[in-house]
């Protein structure tokens, strides 16, 4: 049984997600810990939040380790602030699902998401409920928390050219999605000299403005706001701010992929590796063939990339989603140290965005989500690996097909009942195809299981 999913633990508040629940996670992991351990945890902004803070602290404290609450932060923000004065870090985020989910993110010593192989040591124990439960003279406490928002913000201006940004007089458009970006991108940008203007910037775990994940369909307004106004680009993040998207000054929505290339493009040098998951486009490896740099698949998860580039020590890497990994700064996703990078990029060539993106091989991204309950995956990918044998695949994750200018991607999702189906072709006609067709037969095949 498990117990983490891609990204944590996460689920429907009142469903999956209760206080029972909860307690028990916080034992379990404190159980994992040494008694007297300092673990940060912080959350996003969800209504849900307090809730499932307190029950998990509650754990915590019984088996005998102290919490220090930074209140709302980033998941960066956590992590960063975990490497800096923690012993272990939580981050009570469920990212960009929808509000009535939330989750329990576990952070080790060095900032990086728990690896696999410790939480399946949490894992063991909270299935075999074997917690430490302390006598009432060393139960834990909680600490106050000290300003992880702004230690982050300044650890960000120390890494990008601040003086170049500030020259070149940029206007931004920022989404914050009501989350927990609120509480430092805004600062950010205005310690950079940018002048901005924000939409949805006020913390909300309803999210009342869209949903928090940033896909084209959810950044509308942000997209229209761009386009009828006089900015050099938008900027949008999720609900925990460990991603970043942008829009180009005449209101286009920019890939994750298109993005990290141009990223890329600006960072990399001969002979240094880029690492990213089997669902990225071939332009993130165009780029670094350019470059003279080397990229290294692995499977899709922003920790397993990280760990990957911990072990290669990669100069950068990252994901098709918005979410970007600076070593110099963190091994993490991180979405403001991306914004910040962005604007460096810009100021620096003195191009536009819609200039620099056009610059890139162009290839045409696409994803689609098909139902599959969860104990039907691991049949299906059987099945999946079956039909498609005959074709020129790898199964590093999921099944991917290649094709001579396309590919398909079809693997299942870590935090959802859902298969993900992604393709990249060289036209949208071909990249339509190609989705109607893999996604009708992944129908096909769960149903007839």
């Amino acid at each position: 049984m498990r117990l983490f999913g891609t990204n944590g633990i996460r689920g429907v508040i009142g469903e999956d997600f209760n206080p029972d629940f909860l307690v028990k996670v916080g034992m379990a992991i404190g159980t994992y810990l040494e008694e007297g351990s300092r673990v940060v945890l912080g959350s996003d902004t969800r209504v849900s939040g307090d809730m499932v803070k307190s029950a998990v602290i509650a754990g915590l404290l019984s088996t005998g380790v102290d919490v220090e609450d930074i209140g709302i932060a980033p998941t960066p923000a956590i992590q960063l602030y975990t490497k800096n004065h923690g012993d272990f870090g939580i981050a009570i985020t469920a990212s960009h699902n929808p509000p009535r989910f939330n989750g329990v993110k576990a952070i080790a010593q060095d900032g990086t998401e728990l690896p696999r192989e410790e939480e399946e040591r949490i894992e063991d124990i909270f299935f075999h409920g074997e917690f430490r439960i302390v006598p009432w003279e060393r139960v834990g406490r909680v600490i106050p928390g000290g300003d992880a928002n702004a230690e982050y913000v300044d650890k960000i201006l120390s890494l990008v050219d601040v003086e170049a940004i500030r020259n070149a007089g940029l206007k931004v458009a920022l989404d914050c999605a009501n989350g927990a970006s609120c509480f430092t991108s805004p600062y950010l940008l205005e310690a950079l000299g940018v002048k901005v203007v924000t939409l949805n910037c006020q913390p909300d775990g309803r999210f009342p403005g869209h949903e928090s994940e940033p896909k084209p369909e959810n950044l509308r307004d942000l997209m229209d706001f761009v386009r009828e106004g006089d900015f050099d680009l938008g900027v949008a993040h999720d609900g925990d701010a460990d991603r970043v998207i942008f829009v180009d000054e005449r209101g286009n929505f920019i890939t994750g992929d298109k993005s990290l290339a141009l990223i890329a493009k600006h960072v990399l040098g001969e002979g240094d590796i880029l690492v990213t998951p089997v669902s990225s486009s071939r332009a993130v490896e165009d780029i670094a063939r350019e470059r003279g740099a080397k990229v290294v698949y692995t499977k899709v998860g922003a920790p397993i990339v990280a760990r990957k580039m911990i072990e290669l020590n990669a100069r950068f890497g990252g994901e098709e989603n918005g979410g970007m990994i600076f070593p110099e700064m963190q091994y993490c996703r991180d979405g403001a140290m991306g914004l910040a990078k962005m604007l460096e990029i810009i100021a620096k060539s003195g191009k536009k965005i819609s200039e620099l993106v056009a610059e890139l091989p162009r290839y045409y991204q696409g994803k689609i989500s098909v139902r599959c309950d969860n104990d039907k995956k691991e049949k299906v990918l059987e099945r999946l690996r079956e039909v498609y044998s005959g074709e020129n695949i790898i199964t590093l994750d999921g099944v991917k097909i290649l094709g001579d200018d396309w590919w398909v991607l079809i693997r299942p999702s870590g935090t959802e009942p859902i298969y993900r189906v992604y393709a990249e072709a060289k036209s949208e006609e071909k990249l339509e195809e190609l989705l109607k067709k893999y996604g009708r037969e992944v129908e096909e095949i769960i149903a007839s299981l």
